[in-house]
């Protein structure tokens, strides 16, 4: 279904005829109405049904698939209006001079973390002087300057910076 959510592609994979697909939230499930109207014509291509416990929706039914298409459309209508409301008030907040944006992560310390790995120093302390997590450290310590993995992770994104593109 999505190389983003394996697991979900695993569980549709997985259902047979007569099977029931069941989530707590539906908002959880698909945060569009045409991404939630695909998963359940994936379930009901399987033979199976869809229900959403918080709602005790079933899409075994006219009824609930119906309230399923409804429910998804109100669903992404209000995630619109929030994500509206967050940019206008991001706005807002820079014109006053009251916005920074998020804090820097380790990312903006590489190069001084880098450093002091250079001049032998242990993790712990390493931490301690750059203020970051003895974990976040380690990671981006293991991925090369193009931001390939050189030991085994998880990342999905490069952990470089532009600094070490140079």
């Amino acid at each position: 279904m999505s190389p983003v959510r394996p697991q979900l592609a695993a569980a549709l994979d997985y259902l047979r005829d007569g099977d029931a697909l069941v989530v707590t939230k539906l908002d959880r499930l698909a945060r569009s109405t045409a991404y939630l109207l695909l998963i359940t014509e994936t379930i009901q291509g399987k033979g199976a049904a869809l229900r959403g416990l918080n709602l005790n929706l079933d899409t075994s039914t006219a009824t609930g698939r119906m309230m399923l298409t409804m429910l998804g459309a109100i669903a992404q209508f209000e995630r619109e209006m929030m994500l509206e409301r967050q940019r206008e008030g991001i706005a807002k907040a820079k014109a006053a001079g009251k916005y920074r944006g998020r804090a820097p992560t380790v990312r903006a310390k590489l190069d001084q973390i880098k450093a002091y790995r250079a001049e032998g120093m242990g993790a712990t302390e390493i931490a301690r002087r750059a203020a970051v997590s003895r974990v976040a450290r380690a990671i981006d310590l293991t991925h090369s300057s193009d931001g390939a993995c050189q030991a085994p992770c998880r990342h999905r994104l490069p952990m470089s910076t532009n600094a070490d593109q140079s």
